[in-house]
């Protein structure tokens, strides 16, 4: 059985306080009034700081369109206004942005596990209860996603979502016809009774799912295991629709004027190299510290390929989507990628750096597969990588050009980072971290590549 030390406990729950602290600074600290955002971007201006270029090509615009007085003042007041709800919204996002990050990691573990599961794969099953540790943390991601969703959409609490305050009004000047044309979709009833199907339709298999592989240890048959292999079977049709679904509804309609028919396979690529790349770091973990003894280099080896394998898949995702769109050069496609390029520069192809160049440098190499090292640097910057990746889906219709990775994203970070911690390696503490009766659990200990 695992034990949980308690210094990894402790630092479990050092990581929530001071996330924790942080998220609340940040959110204490966010602009109150358009007196508090005129006062930061002189300072930004003064100070050539990050708002200096928004705010002069606002100031030339605003010259440049309007001679009168006051039609300058009240472009520059609407312009105050948008950048208060931008500043406003930068908590949220980092909030979201980490909250989603860690909820698809254990969401892409469990479709992972739920794969080798229908495969009947012989080469895993001594990393099953490692998988089942990791989801343990989804029904905890899901409920808090589903609270932001709920404070976002029902509670009216932000603006993250454009199309909650879109202009519905076909008599007013600045009716929004695209999101009228979708309001039988995105409304934030439908919307929420979407994600609570979605969240219980996942966290129902991955208890069952955990519970029949732990009764099989005990079992005198394969009953349990065959109930197993059915239900995972069945899960992952049902996760193939519902996964799509949910990336255009938690993710994509924060550009609700935009689509892309290949969101969902992108959305999915990112959660499961993510995923693969989790389940091999905990794994490299628990073996330094005399757990999974029987786990060799070949399982290290394939999690690593399948890191590298699925990075490969990311990027030809990640290049379909953006060449396809960028050479057709149709405006309302465009400009999705135009806004992440004009005001994203770095961190838009920061992370195909990160998530293609580097992976295809360090893990192309057999040999390097299996130094165990090699595989834990690759993978935080794997990781690291794809949290830019959904930083970048999200912040641009959030905060627009008011971003920074400052204390609401690292403080973000740092809370669900310690709360996957602690639930994770709590769970594995509840069962033997190998399974006793599995009819493959003979091959997955002498597995060879």
């Amino acid at each position: 059985m695992y034990n949980f030390s308690k210094k990894l406990k402790l630092t479990a729950v050092v990581l929530m306080v001071l996330g924790a602290i942080g998220i609340g600074a940040g959110f204490m600290s966010a602009p109150k009034t358009v007196e508090d955002v005129e006062a930061i971007l002189a300072h930004d201006n003064a100070h050539g700081g990050g708002h200096e270029d928004a705010h002069a090509v606002t100031t030339h615009d605003t010259h440049k369109a309007e001679a009168s007085h006051d039609a300058h003042a009240n472009e520059h007041t609407a312009h105050l206004e948008h950048v208060l709800t931008q500043l406003q919204n930068k908590p949220w996002a980092a909030l979201y942005v980490a909250c989603f990050f860690f909820m698809m990691i254990a969401l892409g573990v469990l479709a992972f596990y739920a794969v080798n599961r229908a495969a009947q794969a012989g080469w895993s099953p001594l990393l099953f209860r490692v998988m089942e540790g990791i989801t343990a943390y989804l029904p905890f991601g899901l409920l808090a996603i589903l609270i932001i969703l709920g404070i976002s959409t029902v509670g009216h609490g932000n603006h993250l979502f454009a199309w909650m305050h879109a202009d519905l009004d076909p008599t007013s000047p600045t009716y929004d016809s695209i999101i009228d044309g979708k309001k039988g979709w995105l409304n934030p009833g439908w919307f929420m009774i979407r994600a609570v199907i979605f969240a219980v339709l996942w966290s129902g298999y991955q208890f069952l799912s955990t519970r029949l592989s732990r009764k099989q240890d005990t079992a005198s048959d394969n009953s349990n295991f065959k109930k197993n292999f059915q239900l995972s079977a069945m899960f992952l049709v049902v996760f193939l629709y519902s996964e799509s679904i949910m990336s255009w509804d938690w993710i994509m309609s924060f550009d609700p004027h935009w689509f892309s028919t290949l969101f969902g396979w992108y959305v999915f690529s990112s959660m499961f190299v993510s995923a693969v790349t989790v389940i091999a770091l905990v794994t490299i973990y628990l073996k330094s510290k005399g757990y999974l003894e029987k786990v060799n280099n070949s399982h290290i080896h394939d999690l690593a390929k399948f890191m590298f394998g699925l990075s490969i898949f990311w990027t030809y995702l990640w290049f379909s989507q953006f060449m396809l769109i960028w050479f057709a050069d149709i405006p309302e496609e465009v400009t999705y990628f135009v806004t992440r390029i004009e005001d994203y520069n770095l961190p838009f192809f920061g992370m195909v750096v990160l998530n293609f160049v580097f992976p295809l440098l360090v893990l192309m190499n057999s040999d390097f597969k299996r130094v165990n090292w090699f595989v834990v640097i690759a993978g935080i910057l794997i990781l690291a990588g794809h949290y830019m990746d959904i930083y970048v889906m999200v912040m641009p219709a959030t905060v627009g050009d008011q971003w920074s990775i400052g204390l609401s994203e690292i403080a973000s970070v740092l809370f669900f980072l310690g709360l996957f911690i602690y639930i994770v390696f709590t769970a594995l503490t509840k069962a033997p971290l190998e399974p006793k009766r599995n009819p493959f659990i003979h091959e997955s200990e002498h597995f060879h590549y």
